[in-house]
């Protein structure tokens, strides 16, 4: 086992296993029971967060909602929350990294094969840190491009929860690779904007309005919360359901996410989202989150 090849394994800076209660840095190491149902049944939540010059970006925040997603699944970590947030802070800190992510599972555990949570005496917590570098300013000046997925969004009880199944999600960024395109954008039934593959959308409405979709049928996101709150006491926002004619007749199209910050879209469906360039919203909303990273991120 430990021989066989491990993909990606030059990316694993440092890992924790709750069973062992202790940091490894090998990552041939990096194992998971089979019978944890966080695998074969897709039973549990995850977080990703990331630290840029020794500052970890809106830890608590993610936390919380990581608890959230638990409660409501039922489940809680093998530990008290404090617990995770210092085995999130050490891990990130032994890598000896200035930039890095961090990926935190939290399962209902080993203990069989079937689907009845009480199989699994004790939860599983997994976080691995690993490799994270920030793209160059070039990539924001460019913008990208975005299309709208053949695939739906979530039904809402399950797109507020970060759960770890995220088949949906896969298939459409397969989809976004096969149409030769950034970012796969979903719709809910009713034909209404949900979300991006790994990031909340939001656009800039005639009026200058930061306009998010009902979060409903989309994930809260953590940045485009904080995003949001920092930008407030300059430019308005508001939530409603958004059309697809609404994009066509939007001054900015928006990505927002963890490791993307703000992105500005200027290509939709083929088409240029305003003046096809990259709009001043955008680039206020990335100038708020650094600063904010720089000065509130949590220090290692």
């Amino acid at each position: 086992m430990l021989a066989a090849p491990r993909p990606g394994a030059g990316q694993v800076l440092a890992f924790y296993e709750h069973r062992v209660g202790a940091i490894c840095k090998d990552a041939a190491l990096m194992l998971m029971p089979w019978d944890d149902h966080l695998v074969h049944r897709g039973d549990g939540v995850f977080e990703t967060i990331k630290w840029v010059d020794g500052r970890v970006c809106l830890l608590d925040e993610h936390l919380a909602r990581m608890g959230r997603s638990g409660k409501a699944i039922g489940l809680t970590p093998p530990c008290p929350w404090e617990r995770v947030r210092e085995i999130v802070l050490e891990l990130a800190r032994s890598t000896g990294q200035a930039n890095g992510l961090l990926r935190m599972l939290l399962g209902r555990g080993p203990g069989g094969f079937g689907i009845d949570p009480w199989e699994c005496p004790e939860p599983s917590l997994y976080v691995a840190a690993y490799a994270y570098k920030p793209k160059p300013a070039e990539f924001y000046e460019k913008g990208v491009t975005a299309f709208r997925t053949s695939i739906p969004a979530k039904q809402s009880y399950l797109a507020t929860i970060k759960s770890i199944d995220y088949l949906p999600n896969v298939l459409m960024r397969q989809e976004a690779k096969a149409k030769g395109k950034d970012f796969p954008i979903c719709f809910d039934q009713e034909g209404y904007l949900a979300e991006g593959a790994t990031e909340n959308i939001a656009l800039v409405d005639a009026e200058g309005c930061i306009t998010v979709p009902k979060l409903h049928n989309a994930l809260s996101g953590t940045t485009l919360l904080r995003a949001l709150e920092l930008a407030s006491p300059e430019r308005p926002h508001c939530y409603k359901s958004i059309t697809e004619e609404d994009i066509y007749a939007a001054k900015e199209l928006l990505v927002l996410g963890t490791t993307s910050q703000c992105i500005s879209v200027v290509e939709y469906n083929g088409r240029p989202v305003g003046d096809g360039k990259v709009g001043p919203v955008s680039r206020r909303l990335k100038e708020l989150l650094a600063q904010d990273l720089r000065e509130n991120g949590v220090p290692l």
